[in-house]
């Protein structure tokens, strides 16, 4: 489960001396600076007079200005810019925490910081949340959610359901309350433990991910993705110059013909292609069981040789082919809780000898939208 503490990102604390501290606690005003007490008290000796004596009178001197505003009788009463007397305070960084459901759907419930201007929003029902998709110019590349009363006081909810697709990228959460300009969203507390282990429904022709999170500025953003048939890359083993790998495919058929390619990145050419391993293959059926079902979730492993790369590309990106004919399927990691796995999942670099007799170092890795690829180095570790 990811969770995400509320708080203000990079908010910092500024150091106070202990002494300053320790008399504001106690109600009292700061200590006066060294010979003022002395002069008070000559100031106040019986016969003599002066500025303290003038600025008993009323408001002639500058001095006397000051006594009032710090009684609180003067011109510049602080009583006139209290939040009682003034304008009512605004929405200040509105927060979202998400809950996320096994099927795809996200819930947001925006916490605001002033329990009135809920209160008004509500009675206007023009409140939304607004989804951006980061780079977009289009129309559809800005989703509105509709902002209802939610139980908390404080809180307004918006609901992106599961039948509604999300294109793939990163999505901005925004805020917009009674007409007003859309204001960013910070993350709250978020409940993915939905997400840990999903497995998408059968007879579906798409599957839609939605992971929140949030971005190293402190804001909250929805990484999208859209995809149909789908190779969710499993457990991942590297040793003895070798890749061994476990998936399932989601919306294909593997026949005995499948196999994993790694296809070079920006580049035309034959890839370097192994053949899947099925898991639980009987004689007759090389899929495993699962007899016609396009949409069965079928188990593989693969066993890629780290020499078998070239160092003529820097990046190979590793695909499933269901069978001879078909298009290949992107082998990803994407249902779970973890927006970034290149962050999290590093594997260790590999040192192989090529065909070509020239050492290099290879190792797996994911890329920022979570597919799979392998890196290829020539000098040194990767």
């Amino acid at each position: 489960m990811t969770t995400y503490v509320a708080g203000e990102p990079g908010a910092m604390g500024t150091a106070v001396p202990a002494a300053a501290v320790a008399g504001a606690s106690a109600g009292g005003a700061p200590p006066a600076p060294a010979g003022r007490a002395t002069r008070t008290g000559r100031r106040a000796r019986t016969g003599r007079t002066g500025r303290a004596e003038k600025a008993q009178r009323s408001g002639s001197t500058r001095s006397a200005d000051r006594n009032g505003r710090a009684a609180g009788n003067g011109r510049h009463d602080a009583s006139a810019h209290s939040p009682a007397s003034g304008p009512k305070p605004g929405i200040v960084r509105p927060r979202a925490d998400c809950t996320a459901d096994s099927a795809g759907g996200l819930t947001f419930d925006v916490r605001l910081t002033d329990g009135r201007a809920t209160a008004a929003v509500s009675a206007t029902g023009d409140a939304a949340l607004l989804l951006r998709l980061r780079g977009g110019e289009r129309p559809e590349d800005t989703v509105r959610l509709p902002l209802g009363p939610a139980e908390t006081e404080g809180t307004l909810r918006a609901v992106l359901p599961s039948i509604m697709s999300l294109s793939e990228g990163r999505w901005d959460a925004y805020v917009a309350l009674d007409g007003g300009a859309p204001r960013r969203l910070l993350p709250g507390v978020h409940d993915l433990r939905s997400l840990i282990g999903r497995v998408p429904r059968q007879g579906r022709t798409w599957l839609g991910v939605r992971i929140p999170y949030a971005t190293k500025y402190g804001n909250l953003t929805v990484r999208s993705w859209l995809r149909w048939p789908h190779a969710e890359a499993g457990p991942l083993c590297v040793s003895d110059g070798c890749v061994v790998l476990q998936g399932r495919l989601y919306g294909a058929r593997l026949s005995a013909t499948a196999r994993l390619e790694a296809h070079p990145r920006d580049a035309v050419r034959d890839p370097v292609s192994v053949p899947l391993l099925l898991d639980g293959a009987e004689p007759g059926k090389p899929d495993g069981g699962s007899g016609d079902r396009a949409d069965h979730a079928a188990g593989f492993t693969a066993r890629l040789p780290l020499a078998a790369v070239s160092s003529e590309h820097r990046a190979w990106d590793l695909w499933i082919r269901p069978s001879t004919g078909e298009a290949p399927v992107r082998l990803a990691r994407i249902l779970d809780d973890v927006p970034d796995k290149g962050q999290i999942f590093s594997y260790p670099p590999q040192r192989v000898t090529g065909q070509d007799g020239e050492p290099r170092s290879v190792r797996p890795y994911y890329t920022p939208d979570n597919d799979l690829s392998v890196r290829v180095s020539c000098e040194g570790a990767v």
